[in-house]
């Protein structure tokens, strides 16, 4: 019902997913009651509010719709991260204008929403309501939506056996590039407590915990030190895999490697952006290229089985010939499982945008394409290697399932038998490679 990225925080491709309303009973939609749908684009941060705001709309005594066509309330939570997701929001927003009801209300919320606010409101007329979260919306005398604390509010049980989890709102960085603190503010950890108590709700086999900076995650509480690693232990008490998505490279400590490692879930997902030096140090970012060498080579002695994860940006400002073949020797040296390339964004406000060095557009273009294809390389080298290996797996869905090395939604897949049941571990055997995905036979 729900349209979900399968991407990290830099990307913002949206096809369809599974939105929590599934679990719920489809007669429920036929009741008389006020109906909504939900279209969620954008990061997986997105999909947390999205479950949130739909938890407070059934708790209004609405009921979900079996169609956005049918729908008396049609939400759209927007993305705004770069310039092609808030394309991408707008082109949603004006299609769900013309699919919908002729008296639906039509109401955009998420990062458009809280970037733009008044100027979303004034240029597209039709819809019915702009307003960021947390914001009460009142639509002639009926309430759409309450105001709310989103990061603590409940959410619906999850309709697949793992969930993201939101441990923390806003951002203190920043990055050269990023305009996500000009709007989301600064960073808002929750509790322990109340994390375990959602983990508790969504009933989940796999908890994947995001935030904007999620190894940070409580220097904002007075404590003087990162929660991070006594989170991802108490969290590791209820779920039988616990993962992070988007570590800072500096956050990546011993004790949180060892954690990691030691829950099982050696996969690390880091937010390193380039390797160039100088062009980091534009970036307003930490590191280089052999650190991040250092630091992975560190994980593989502890963990050979490691996966990692990361992001990087083609063509920020000054970026030269000679920054973009340091990016091409550390994709080659490193062999990481899973890479994302995209474009630099110019986005308002931040301080990349007064920056001199413009890389043009066909360079840039020219630059991802020879990224992306040493990767796509790479990521067929490394599944090829698990040729005949015996893992465990988590049964997503009939004839679906992932291991350690897959996050749900960015990464490959496993074929494993329809019989194996859904929400379930099963041990398998690699008897395929194809592209980024795998195949397996049951049993060892």
């Amino acid at each position: 019902m729900s349209a979900v990225s399968p991407s990290s925080e830099a990307e913002s491709v949206s096809p369809e997913g599974v939105s929590a309303l599934d679990t719920l009973p489809r007669d429920v939609a036929t009741t008389g009651e006020r109906t909504y749908w939900i279209e969620t684009l954008g990061c997986p941060k997105n999909q947390v509010d999205s479950d949130k705001l739909e938890g407070s709309l059934i708790a209004d005594g609405l009921a979900p719709a079996p169609s956005a066509e049918a729908a008396d309330l049609v939400v759209v939570n927007t993305c705004a991260f770069v310039e092609d997701a808030r394309q991408e929001s707008i082109d949603t927003i004006l299609d769900f204008s013309d699919a919908r009801n002729p008296d639906a209300e039509l109401v955009v919320t998420g990062c458009l929403a809280e970037r733009y606010g008044s100027e979303l409101a004034d240029a597209l007329p039709e819809v019915d309501a702009v307003v960021g979260f947390g914001v009460p919306v009142t639509l002639g005398s009926k309430p759409i939506a309450p105001s709310f604390d989103l990061l603590n509010m409940p959410r619906p049980p999850s309709s697949a056996p793992w969930a993201y989890v939101k441990i923390a709102e806003g951002c203190d960085r920043n990055c050269g590039f990023c305009a996500i603190p000009s709007f989301r503010g600064p960073q808002r950890s929750r509790s322990i407590e109340s994390i375990r108590a959602e983990v508790d709700e969504l009933g989940v086999r796999e908890v994947v915990l995001v935030a904007q900076d999620l190894a940070a995650y409580g220097r904002d509480q007075g404590q003087g030190e990162r929660q991070i690693v006594p989170l991802v232990r108490a969290v590791a008490e209820q779920a039988d895999w616990v993962r992070l998505l988007y570590l800072y490279p500096s956050d990546l400590t011993d004790e949180l490697i060892d954690t990691m490692c030691s829950i099982g879930m050696p996969y690390f997902d880091l937010s390193l952006q380039h390797v160039s030096r100088p062009l980091l140090r534009r970036m307003r970012r930490w590191g280089d290229g052999d650190r991040f060498v250092e630091r992975i080579e560190a994980i593989r002695a502890r963990e050979p089985d490691a996966a990692f994860r990361t992001n990087f940006i083609v063509g920020y400002p000054g970026e030269t010939e000679q920054d973009h073949d340091r990016l091409l020797d550390f994709v080659g040296q490193t062999q990481l499982d899973w890479c994302g390339f995209f474009s630099y964004s110019e986005e308002a406000g931040t301080y990349a945008a007064d920056l001199d060095g413009t890389v043009p557009p066909a360079l840039m273009a020219e630059r991802l394409a020879e990224l992306r294809e040493l990767q796509d390389r790479i990521t067929e080298e490394k599944r090829d290697e698990m040729l005949g290996r015996t893992v465990e797996v988590l049964v997503d869905e009939p004839g679906t399932a992932r291991s350690h090395r897959e996050a749900p939604e960015i990464d490959g897949i496993i074929g494993v038998p329809v019989g194996l049941p859904v929400g379930e571990f099963a041990t398998v055997h690699i008897v395929g490679a194809a592209g980024p995905d795998l195949t397996a036979e049951h049993g060892v």
